[in-house]
């Protein structure tokens, strides 16, 4: 059996600012999604936003839970 990961083994170099703007990001997606007026695009069809990155993310073969 394998020791798996620990903190010491890893060597990353992260950007803080990076990770800071993609959680603003995230943040504001959700928000969004939280939303009346996406509960309403979503009935009617006319919401591409958040589908469009669903999609992208399905592609790339990751999963998706909501």
């Amino acid at each position: 059996m394998s020791e798996g990961f620990s903190e010491e083994q890893i060597d990353v170099a992260i950007n803080k600012d990076e990770v800071k703007k993609l959680l603003k990001k995230y943040k504001r997606i959700k928000k969004y999604m939280k939303s009346p007026l996406y509960e309403v695009k979503t009935m009617d069809g006319t919401e591409t936003y958040v589908s469009q990155l669903m999609k992208e993310a399905e592609e790339d073969g990751e999963t998706l839970s909501t």
